[in-house]
């Protein structure tokens, strides 16, 4: 019997291109997928190409403040949560 695909959450804190990276590999395992970034995003070709490759996975990405209350719709919604 196939399990269930899992709901995944990514939340972009300190190193977010890392976070997106990692979010763009957890995709090849057919779970849901999706990415809170807190705070601004930095303007670099390697950012860049993290955003690309979650597009083009059409991975949903939410971006909030920096507050736990913004957060916590995003984490009870998942079934596993990484923060990076």
């Amino acid at each position: 019997m196939k399990q269930p695909n899992k709901k995944i959450l990514m939340v972009a804190r300190h190193n977010k291109v890392e976070a997106l990276r990692m979010a763009s590999g957890l995709t090849l395992l057919d779970d849901i997928v999706s990415v809170v970034v807190c705070g601004e995003l930095e303007a670099s070709p390697a950012m860049q190409e993290q955003l690309e490759v979650l597009e083009f996975s059409e991975v949903p990405l939410h971006y909030t403040g920096v507050s736990l209350a913004e957060l916590v719709p995003h984490v009870a919604a998942a079934d596993v949560v990484y923060i990076v």
